[in-house]
């Protein structure tokens, strides 16, 4: 599975080998065992720089690229952690603005799965868990000026919930993902599937830290509402405690004042959004300052793989001769709108999809009917995938069906640009085989 990767270097490739024997946390749901990890390592958690901590359904990844950008642009060293990977293990750690190395990253692994197999019995830790331990140990090891920290799956209990007192937490968009985990029945949890979306997401939420986020359906923001209430955090929410127009730039204000900051190279209303969100983190919290200035030179430079991203020159790109290939992750309806959104009122694009089997196949062709003028199923690497009849009955267009994307390119007409979506697998797959590494 490509959640465990594989790795050139030798010493990388034997951890990740044992990292991938691992099995994953089903049925188990808590933080005893990160905890009892991270305990053996000399708790790391409670000996970072200032960590910024963001979760989301659609939009935390892009957000911490923001954060991240912003903040270097002041001058500031940060670590950062983002998943998943999607070409090399090595993205998922940061260390003071660089991917990991090949060496140290051996080293790390080898050191947290020797603690991990050292824990008592029942305390098995999965891949989520040392990945968190070692990302985190890491940090603690090398001076930074900030942490930023992306949550995996939900929030509440996912295995980088482990901050007693963050700089700040934000929240991304909500939307409806990741059912098996997220909506697994539990006594005292909302009924309203946004709702319980949201009750996981806020479960990051510390007392007196500040809470930051986006605005939601009204069952959702209620549940945000009332954990922060609970928790004792200082909710600011977009639309009371802050806010942000989206047009020829971004129009932020909040209690402290107006700025206009510029929209983002990244492509999509959703990432001047995201870029908003971060900027209202910045604004909200005391630990490092970051001046309007960093704030819009941090906006321009960002860059975020997978996310509606324009494939530059390589060899995959080389077999669509001049037209437009664009590679976007997005599985789920949410980023289906966004996608949707940036394609409205331009030419029809040829989709090539490739998507698990246990995501919704018209997550993405609903929202873009009327944008598509075919569609090529192709496997997402290394996992159960929708097969080509999933599809065809969300969509009137003829489905055809490929054993990779270099195929599917190929047999493309000439006229029409290309979007390539439905799975991270696939946009990592596609990003090594144009030889476009995340760096």
């Amino acid at each position: 599975m490509r959640d465990f990767a594989t790795s050139d270097h030798p010493g990388v490739a034997r951890q990740l080998a044992r990292l991938g024997a691992l099995s994953l946390p089903q049925g188990r749901l808590g933080l005893d065992v990160i905890h009892a990890l991270l305990g053996a390592l000399g708790d790391p958690q409670n000996h970072l720089p200032p960590v910024f901590h963001v979760a989301g359904t659609n939009g935390k990844g892009s957000t911490c690229a923001y954060l991240r950008a912003m903040m270097e642009a002041q001058g500031l060293t940060v670590h950062s952690a983002t998943k998943p990977h999607l070409v090399r293990y090595n993205e998922r750690i940061r260390i003071a603005g660089r991917l990991i190395e090949d060496e140290a990253l051996a080293s790390l692994l080898a050191e947290v799965l020797d603690a991990a197999e050292a824990l008592p019995a029942g305390y098995g830790a999965s891949f989520f868990e040392v990945t968190t331990a070692a990302l985190l140990l890491a940090f603690s090891r090398t001076p930074a000026d900030a942490c930023v920290i992306e949550v995996g799956l939900g929030g509440r209990l996912d295995a980088t919930n482990v901050f007693e007192s963050p700089a700040v937490t934000g929240i991304a968009t909500l939307g409806i993902d990741h059912e098996a985990f997220l909506l697994s029945p539990e006594d005292g949890t909302p009924p309203v599937p946004i709702a319980r979306i949201a009750f996981e997401k806020a479960g990051i939420a510390r007392a007196s830290v500040p809470l930051v986020t986006q605005p939601y359906p009204h069952e959702a923001a209620e549940e945000v509402r009332r954990i922060a209430r609970l928790t004792g955090a200082r909710l600011s929410m977009r639309g009371e405690g802050w806010d942000a127009a989206i047009g020829d730039v971004i129009g932020y204000r909040d209690s402290w004042g107006d700025m206009t900051l510029p929209l983002p190279t990244l492509v999509g209303q959703h990432q001047a959004d995201n870029a908003a969100l971060a900027v209202a983190m910045l604004r909200h919290q005391n630990a490092v300052h970051v001046s309007p200035q960093a704030m819009a030179r941090g906006i321009r430079e960002t860059r975020w793989p997978a996310r509606l991203q324009r494939l530059g020159t390589g060899p995959l790109t080389d077999l669509a001769g001049p037209r437009t290939i664009w590679l976007d992750g997005g599985h789920n309806p949410d980023a289906g709108m966004a996608i949707a959104r940036h394609f409205a009122g331009k030419p029809a694009v040829h989709l090539i999809i490739g998507m698990l089997a246990n995501k919704d196949p018209a997550a993405l062709l609903r929202p873009l009917a009327p944008s598509l003028r075919s569609v090529s199923v192709v496997p997402a690497p290394g996992h159960d995938a929708h097969r080509p009849e999933d599809f065809a009955s969300h969509t009137d267009l003829l489905v055809a069906a490929f054993d990779d994307v270099t195929q599917a390119l190929a047999d493309l007409p000439p006229e029409g640009d290309v979007l390539i979506a439905g799975s991270l697998y696939l946009a990592g797959e596609v990003l090594r085989l144009n030889q476009e590494f995340p760096d």
